[in-house]
Parts: structure tokens; C-alpha cells; sequence
């Protein structure tokens, strides 16, 4: 199955709902809390997903401060 976010208009709901009683065998529908809750979830939790895959690690507080001392010592030396 494939999910699909669908916008009408109000007054084309009637039409809607006889389309979904010739197909009710092949459509589910439901509400979905995550987008009453908000409605860019999915968006979201995509790119929660893609900072999460990307190569930037979280760094532990000494790693930070290692790489903040480096950069320091390296550009007073200049």
C-alpha cells in the first residue's frame, strides 16, 4: 500500500466519499495523529533522519574542546 496526504475542497467531499464506496476493497483511511498534532511531521521526521545519517557526529564536550583549543593554538601561532 501506498499513503498518499490528499486536500479537497469542502464542498467536493460528497464526491469523494462515493469514489471511496466503489473502492473501499482497496482504500484504508484513517486519521492520523501525527498530523493533527502537526502537520509538517513527516517532513520533520526526514530530516531528523538525514542529520542523523550524515557524517556530522555529535562530538563528546572533550572532543569540542580539543578541536576549539587546536584551531586556537593554531591560528595565534600565525
Amino acid at each position: 500500500m501506498q499513503t498518499l496526504t490528499i486536500q479537497f475542497k469542502d464542498d467536493f467531499m460528497s464526491e469523494v466519499i462515493k469514489f471511496i464506496e466503489t473502492a473501499k476493497d482497496n482504500i484504508v483511511i484513517k486519521k492520523d495523529k501525527n498530523l493533527e498534532l502537526d502537520p509538517y511531521f513527516y517532513e520533520r521526521q526526514k530530516d531528523l533522519q538525514k542529520i542523523l545519517n550524515d557524517d556530522n557526529q555529535m562530538r563528546t564536550h572533550d572532543e569540542l574542546w580539543a578541536k576549539v583549543h587546536k584551531h586556537l593554538e593554531k591560528t595565534h601561532s600565525q
